[in-house]
């Protein structure tokens, strides 16, 4: 880790990632908390800059470009990681809300989201995820781990791999597993948020 002081922390399992926003008094955000941030004011765009993967050939996010896996072509200027601040931040100043590392939410993954209620009125202000017992992997029927959303993408999403450096694209992380391009962001609720 020489020399990556400014890059994301990765190599965290949820309970880990937990476990420091405790320490530190604040807390994982929802799927929706995250998406909400990650969009920095941008409701109707496909990423969280506007509509354009590389405005004027400039380079947003950290991703991979090039065929996955064969060839990076490195145009974004890093193989790996990158220093948080590398790429302009969104709209509320966040940065890294895309690309670079996958970032750990504190919702159970579903495949699907449910429908929301058919009054405006009795549509959660932060809709949380499925239920544990929901988030198992049906392909491994003999292990039971649950799985929490993970957002933004990483360093490792290309345009013909995974396409999930946009902040509506979601994916499913076992709670147990650590990666080299999974990391976590930590928010501070106000009380009154806490629903």
């Amino acid at each position: 880790i020489r020399g990556l002081d400014d890059h994301p922390v990765v190599h965290v399992a949820f309970s880990d990632a937990v476990a420091y926003a405790k320490w530190a008094g604040k807390d994982l955000p929802t799927e929706a908390e995250w998406e909400f941030a990650a969009r920095g004011g941008l409701d109707d765009t496909e990423f969280a800059w506007g509509d354009e993967f590389t405005p004027a050939g400039r380079h947003m996010a950290n991703t991979w470009q090039g065929e996955f896996p064969r060839q990076n072509a490195n145009a974004d200027g890093f193989e790996r990681t990158s220093p948080v601040t590398a790429f302009p931040p969104n709209g509320y100043g966040l940065y890294d809300m895309i690309g670079n590392v996958w970032e750990w939410t504190d919702d159970w993954y579903s495949p699907k989201h449910q429908a929301d209620a058919a009054k405006a009125c009795c549509i959660p202000k932060n809709p949380r995820g499925g239920r544990e017992d929901g988030s198992y992997d049906p392909r491994t029927t003999n292990v039971k781990i649950p799985q929490k959303v993970i957002k933004g993408g990483s360093h490792l999403c290309a345009p013909n791999y995974c396409r999930r450096y946009r902040p509506a694209a979601r994916h499913a992380e076992p709670i147990d597993t650590s990666t080299s391009h999974l990391g976590f962001r930590c928010i501070r609720r106000e009380a009154s948020d806490a629903s």
